[in-house]
């Protein structure tokens, strides 16, 4: 995020991984059509088979909350949705969401105290130093309170009808889409339950995750109205990506951005950019209780709770670390087997690609650290420096803030999060830290510039050692807009990188960036000097094609413990020891990612030994979860429970195409 919530530039910088599958958070083209396989679920008789919500009359208008303060060409997500644009009924929606119920549902083995301890009220888990305390909103559940809500919206109950309809007749039924994973199966029938108790319809889609996190499909292209899935949790809350007004995705720009509701609240978009601005930690505190009360103010996306999570091994394995803010093949390069020199990891969902500008689900990133040297980890929420030599701060000489004077037409980072050029009316945040709005002459403002050295010795397996080319190859591609990546926050914040060796860089930002993890803000790398099997260099192919290179998706060349030997779709992934790894080849030889649809199948064959490792991205919650507990307890795998930062939630689209 870390895959969900960071599937953009920023986040894939941050990671670092020297492999070609970073360039979030393209690829091959989508297989058509996978929508098809979508799987619908009635859960009573149908007053509809397929929700098409047409506008009859004139549109519902929007508060001022809800309706954008930046023009928006026609046609484009300009409708407000004739139900979810009513802050009313997205208010009603979230008193008649009883969510600890739903956390029981999925969590049935947990006390009373720690389900209670999962529930959220804003997008910050409880106890984060970015939680607000006060002045947010909080939805406690109350049906009754949520109905007189409905029916002072204007959806009546009428006597003898379970769902409740305007004047117009028109029913109050809504479609939800989610993923086809058991886990939000089971909640999600719970939460229907919920909302026809409230005469909400809800007409749910369960697909797979190929569609619904796909790069042209599902959230990306905003196609729901309402829409359960998990942000990842990560050490810092960020959020600017999922929450500035200039983050809505649009045909117009691309599908740029994660701010799938549609919402631009001006206090909160002010907060958020602020927030995610300054290095202050206890500014970047105030910022998010005022963002967080404008967001559960507005009730556009409502957090349900955080994830308890489990992973398990067998026996067998050595090492295996699992992490509540870190993949746990991160550490894959040290892992040891009793006996024999194979691993085999089980997952439920398999990747569309191995190149993450295009997919950054958990189903990527696991496989990536077998391919991917990695500049850091984040394990415990916190940093630790892995291929670079160290994290570069300001404290330890790796980064300068300095003060510089800034003009009339010089691009700087403004207040609203963009780089701008300078002038009469721009706001910026001078190096004092003050918001000011230039007239005039010159401004002193804060310049970052953050230099990272790596580790000597980095190869790509076919042993050619790592370059400043690769790196310079990474900048060029990573921030073309043609190649298909999300966001390019960080690549418009940058003024400029020097490259000052095989080694080393400089990453210099406009005037007024203030990135509060700058120091894990570095370049990926792909191997300029590849050639493919059409004969071109990697370095000449242009960022538009690389989608379609298996050189890219499929089969990129590593400098990780691992090597990709194979991949079967819808099968098995096989990767070997990578005899060029710079650390040394791993203890390990093999390592099998087999894939297996059904999670209790998944958890047979790891009590069988058919397979050695299940992750929490495999196992999920409920039934599946007790059986492994339960195979630990008796000593017959060993499993660790996570206190996970990932939390589901429900976002409500307010626009219509």
């Amino acid at each position: 995020m870390r895959t969900f919530s960071k599937r953009s530039v920023a986040g894939l910088m941050a990671l670092g991984l020297f492999i070609p599958v970073l360039g979030a958070c393209g690829g091959a083209p989508a297989a058509a059509p996978i929508k098809e396989t979508v799987v619908v679920i009635q859960t009573a008789a149908p007053q509809v088979q397929t929700v098409i919500v047409q506008q009859t009359a004139a549109p519902v208008a929007t508060s001022a909350a809800t309706a954008p303060t930046a023009p928006i060409a026609q046609g484009e997500f300009t409708t407000p949705h004739p139900i979810l644009s009513d802050l009313k009924v997205r208010q009603a929606i979230a008193y008649c969401t009883n969510r600890p119920e739903l956390i029981s549902s999925v969590y049935p083995f947990l006390s009373a105290d720690q389900q209670a301890g999962l529930l959220m009220d804003t997008n910050v888990p409880k106890g984060h130093w970015a939680e607000a305390t006060t002045g947010i909103t909080t939805y406690p559940f109350d049906a009754t309170k949520g109905a007189a809500l409905l029916e002072e919206a204007g959806w009546k109950l009428a006597e003898g009808e379970t769902v409740r309809a305007n004047a117009a007749s028109d029913p109050l039924s809504l479609g939800f889409t989610t993923t086809d994973a058991q886990f939000r199966r089971t909640w999600s029938a719970v939460f229907i339950q919920q909302m026809a108790a409230c005469g909400i319809q809800i007409v749910p889609t369960y697909a797979p995750s190929s569609w619904w996190f796909g790069t042209s499909t599902g959230l990306r292209h905003r196609d729901f109205e309402l829409g359960g899935y998990a942000w990842v949790g990560e050490p810092d809350p960020k959020g600017q990506t999922l929450y500035s007004c200039n983050q809505i995705p649009l045909p117009s720009n691309g599908w740029v951005g994660q701010n799938y509701m549609g919402w631009c609240n001006d206090t909160a978009n002010k907060a958020i950019n602020a927030a995610n601005n300054t290095l202050d930690r206890t500014e970047r505190a105030k910022q998010y209780a005022i963002f967080e009360q404008e967001f559960t103010k507005d009730m556009v996306s409502l957090p349900l709770f955080n994830r308890t999570e489990v992973a398990a091994a067998s026996n067998r394995v050595q090492g295996f670390k699992p992490n509540p803010t870190e993949y746990y093949t991160a550490n894959i390069g040290e892992w040891k087997v009793k006996d024999g020199d194979t691993v085999v990891l089980g997952f439920t969902q398999e990747p569309s690609t191995l190149w993450a500008t295009i997919e950054s689900s958990a189903s990527q990133r696991i496989p990536a650290y077998l391919i991917g040297s990695a500049s850091y980890t984040k394990y415990s929420y916190d940093y630790q420096a892995v291929d670079l030599k160290k994290l570069p701060k300001l404290d330890n000489g790796g980064a300068t803030n300095t003060d510089i004077e800034v003009k009339a037409g010089d691009k700087v980072w403004n207040t609203d999060g963009e780089a701008v050029a300078l002038a009469p009316g721009v706001k910026v945040i001078n190096a004092a830290g003050e918001t000011v709005t230039y007239e005039s002459g010159t401004v002193k403002m804060k310049q970052l510039a953050v230099t990272f050295e790596y580790n000597a010795g980095i190869k790509w397996q076919d042993g050619k050692p790592l370059v400043k080319a690769d790196f310079e190859l990474a900048r060029k591609i990573d921030c073309d807009p043609d190649s298909g990546a999300q966001d390019f926050t960080i690549c418009k914040s940058t003024a400029k990188v020097d490259f000052l060796s095989d080694t080393s860089y400089t990453v210099t930002y406009l005037p007024g960036v203030q990135w509060p993890e700058y120091f894990i803000y570095s370049l990926g790398a792909y191997p300029a000097h590849q050639v493919l099997s059409d004969g071109r260099k990697l370095a000449d192919v242009p960022a538009k094609e690389w989608q379609t290179l298996a050189e890219i998706t499929e089969h990129p060349l590593s400098t990780g413990p691992y090597v990709i030997d194979s991949w079967v779709k819808g099968q098995s992934m096989s990767f070997t020891a990578n005899p060029n790894y710079y650390k040394g080849a791993p203890a390990i030889k093999k390592v099998v990612i087999k894939f297996i649809a059904d999670t209790n199948q998944a958890v047979a064959q790891l009590l069988t030994g058919d397979v050695d490792v299940l992750g929490p991205e495999t196992l999920g919650a409920g039934a599946e979860v007790e059986t492994v507990l339960k195979a630990a307890a008796k000593g017959d795998v060993q499993a660790t429970t996570i206190a996970s930062p990932t939390w589901e939630h429900i976002d409500f689209n307010l626009f219509l195409k």
